[in-house]
């Protein structure tokens, strides 16, 4: 049989399998029917709310990107790349050009982890893949786009994203819903592989809305000096969301951040988290996560397995509950398999100090504004290495949000 055939059976196999965290959800809510939308060029673009855009990280202007990928629904109505040595290509285009891309198919994401997976490959629509070729360095981020337009539809989507050796690819992946009223479900499978000495800087900025159910699954493979940075932030209201990327360090000195920035709104349930497994010498991880309630329920992960001596990671997750009926619950996990590992966490649940906000009330504040400034410096994450463009793309989100503080 097959790999193919083999990735087939496991996915009916699963088809029905439930995750193992979360809120499930019934399939049978979403249809994957949807209108059909033809390739444009970004300037002819018209079907997208281009502020919704934009507020994901998304300009369809195409200005300072080294390329635009857009899929609307299970129609992709923009790929190209705008950098020499950088290749955009929906994923089933990729596949038939490439034969050996389906080496990489689900090979750091298991087609038999839940139900969810199993429908992105029974149901598969689309998705990207992304290459930066030997020693290309992107001189801007590439931009994906994941757009949610028709009823209560079903997007399944699988990216393939590979650095290869001595390269650099900063990817901006902004995902967008038309409207509440529409709802829907988006499945998000993506497969990271970097190569000795790549470095990936992958920032995902969610604008759903708060009828859209949210499962990506996520996996990455990081070889010899590969860098891999990953940031998440959620600013908007989610019917729920399913969140746990795996990164599997393989190579000596391989690197893996991950940071995190969420606000959980009244009736918003995040299940979100990352794991790491560190099975290299000299490996190391970093897990930083920042949670705000403000009525919704955060279930934050946090997962280290270390599997050789002289490895290295730190897991911290702080969260701030505005509203009473707010909840936080944090998980950190380290698993030690071996002498000379080194890894710790700290977790920390508060609230703001009432001499805190009389402090900055003193300085001539309201308390709405004094509020509004500690939460917006508890939320801001100094994260490493982040290009200015994608920080910019980060502050906008929170600066967003810190509207509906006061």
């Amino acid at each position: 049989m097959s790999d193919l055939s083999e990735i087939k059976k496991k996915a009916e196999e699963a088809k029905e399998k439930p995750a193992t965290y979360g809120p499930d959800i019934d399939l049978e809510r979403y249809t994957t029917e949807a209108p059909e939308h033809d390739e444009k060029e970004l300037s002819e673009i018209e079907i997208v709310d281009r502020q919704k855009l934009l507020n994901a990280g998304v300009d369809i202007s195409g200005k300072d990107r080294s390329g635009t990928f857009i899929q609307v629904d299970s129609s992709v109505i923009h790929s190209a790349p705008s950098q020499e040595g950088i290749e955009v290509i929906p994923t089933r285009r990729a596949l038939e050009i490439y034969p050996w891309l389906e080496d990489y198919l689900w090979k750091v994401v298991q087609v038999n982890t839940d139900k969810y997976t199993a429908r992105a490959e029974l149901e598969f629509q689309n998705g990207y893949f992304i290459r930066a070729l030997p020693g290309v360095k992107s001189i801007f981020p590439v931009q994906a786009c994941l757009y949610l337009k028709s009823e209560n539809i079903n997007q399944n989507i699988h990216n393939i994203i590979i650095a290869e050796e001595n390269s650099e690819l900063d990817i901006i992946n902004g995902c967008a819903n038309e409207s509440p009223e529409a709802g829907g479900l988006h499945i998000g499978i993506s497969e990271f592989y970097i190569r000795k000495g790549a470095k990936i800087t992958f920032s995902m900025i969610h604008n759903w809305t708060e009828t859209t159910a949210v499962r990506p699954r996520s996996g990455i493979r990081i070889e010899e000096n590969g860098v891999f940075v990953n940031n998440y932030v959620c600013m908007h209201p989610v019917e729920s969301l399913q969140l746990f990327p795996t990164a599997f360090l393989v190579g000596k000195g391989a690197t893996a951040r991950f940071s995190s920035i969420l606000l959980a709104e009244k009736g918003v349930y995040f299940d979100v988290g990352s794991k790491a497994i560190l099975s290299a010498p000299e490996a190391r991880c970093e897990m930083v996560s920042r949670a705000l309630s403000t009525g919704g329920t955060v279930i934050a992960r946090g997962s280290m397995v270390g599997e050789v001596p002289d490895i290295k990671g730190h897991l911290e997750c702080r969260g701030m509950i505005l509203k009473g009926e707010g909840r936080i619950h944090s998980i950190p996990e380290l698993d030690a398999r071996a002498e000379g590992v080194d890894m710790s966490h700290e977790a920390a649940v508060g609230k703001i100090a009432r001499e805190e906000i009389e402090y900055l009330m003193a300085r001539g504040l309201t308390e709405e504004e004094a509020v509004a400034t500690i939460v917006r410096g508890f939320m801001r994450v100094d994260i490493e290495g982040l290009p200015p463009i994608l920080k910019e793309q980060i502050d906008r989100a929170i600066e967003i949000a810190d509207k509906s503080l006061l």
